[in-house]
């Protein structure tokens, strides 16, 4: 079960979402909070090129660095039905691998919100990490 805060935080991303979703541009939001409290979201910027795309997920984490957060505490990102899924509100997707790297090494604490009814510490959805 959620707690509120986290509830909150899904809300928050679908706000994003919902006021910058653009058709192929822009379809995940990600909202992270901070162990402070603070909230921060990101977008999904798509690109012709795939592998120039970038995550809403990294997006929320650099705004988050830049605004004063230094420990994420809870993250979670939200995909727009694709046009041949039903209509609904945005889904709650599970981070890409990269999105998994990068914040198992800025933020190695934090909790994801995976789906809507599970929220796992990024080290157990990241057992075996990359090491140098």
């Amino acid at each position: 079960m959620l707690s509120p805060e986290d509830e909150a935080l899904i809300a928050a991303a679908r706000t994003v979402l919902a006021e910058h979703y653009r058709p192929f541009w822009h379809t995940v939001a990600a909202a992270l909070r901070g162990r402070d409290g603070s909230v921060v979201t990101g977008i999904h910027l798509g690109t012709t090129v795939g592998s120039m795309a970038t995550c809403a997920e990294a997006v929320a984490i650099g705004r988050a660095l830049l605004e004063g957060v230094r420990e994420v505490e809870t993250i979670v990102a939200v995909r727009q039905p694709k046009p041949e899924e039903p209509p609904g509100p945005p889904a709650i997707v599970p981070p890409c691998g990269r999105c998994r790297e990068l914040l198992l090494d800025h933020h190695p604490g934090a909790r994801v919100i995976v789906a809507p009814d599970l929220v796992l510490p990024i080290a157990e959805l990241l057992p075996t990490p990359y090491q140098r």
